[in-house]
């Protein structure tokens, strides 16, 4: 995947930056190099995703599911 962002004449390198992050972000680029950065295994992955939905339940002050 190929970004490409011009840079306009006598435009600040600040702001210039500022739009390559949003641009980063948009694309989800930074978040999938983040994610690969590391292995994971499956069952850790299982896992982080049960503990998000059980954060999450909480947060909303839903009953807690029972652990099985």
């Amino acid at each position: 995947m190929t970004l490409r962002m011009r840079v306009h004449d006598k435009e600040p390198i600040g702001s210039a930056l500022r739009r390559f992050k949003k641009l980063l972000e948009r694309t989800g680029l930074h978040k999938e190099l983040r994610k690969r950065k590391h292995y994971e295994k499956p069952c850790e992955l299982r896992r982080r995703a049960k503990l998000r939905k059980q954060n999450s339940i909480r947060k909303a002050g839903i009953a807690p599911l029972p652990s099985s």
